[in-house]
């Protein structure tokens, strides 16, 4: 019982420090790539405005190979995706999503949201960066970390 609390604290504690990992040049760049033209007035909702695609077969594959190491059994995790700009701007974009998968702290275990830096290259996802990820009550952290970017994980398919 113990040692259940003090693992949940310190998968708490873990969030919470991360959630502060973004820099402000990372946020901007972020809010800017996002944006349906360069003189968008509100870049931080841009994202559900402008045109949006489906990603590719080999853009999931860079976001899976991200968040795996942060699952417990990333072969049977089941991922729901959020649609993507269809025009970048950056040379790197945050992307955030939903995954069914088992946490190293059994108190995230389901449905768990998470954020990506992903690298991009002739307009597509390149490679990816776990930002943060939490399931259980801790999700709504990185959900409201990704509506900073005008972007919302629960949106995803």
């Amino acid at each position: 019982m113990q040692a259940t609390k003090l693992s949940a604290i310190a998968a708490v504690t873990a969030v919470l420090g991360l959630s502060g990992c973004a820099t402000e040049s990372t946020r901007t760049a972020a809010s800017a790539s996002y944006t349906s033209s360069p003189n968008s007035p509100n870049s931080n909702t841009a994202a559900a405005s402008g045109p949006q695609r489906d990603l590719t077969a080999q853009e999931k594959k860079a976001i899976m190979d991200a968040v795996a190491p942060s699952l417990r059994d990333p072969k049977s995790a089941k991922y729901r995706w959020t649609k993507f700009p269809e025009v970048v701007t950056e040379d790197s974009v945050n992307y955030c999503g939903m995954v069914n998968a088992k946490s190293p702290f059994p108190a995230y275990s389901g449905d768990q949201a998470y954020i990506v830096e992903a690298k991009i290259v002739g307009g597509h996802v390149a490679s990816a960066v776990i930002g943060l990820i939490a399931g259980g009550k801790d999700r709504e952290i990185v959900a409201t970390m990704c509506a900073k970017y005008g972007l919302d994980p629960n949106k995803s398919n």
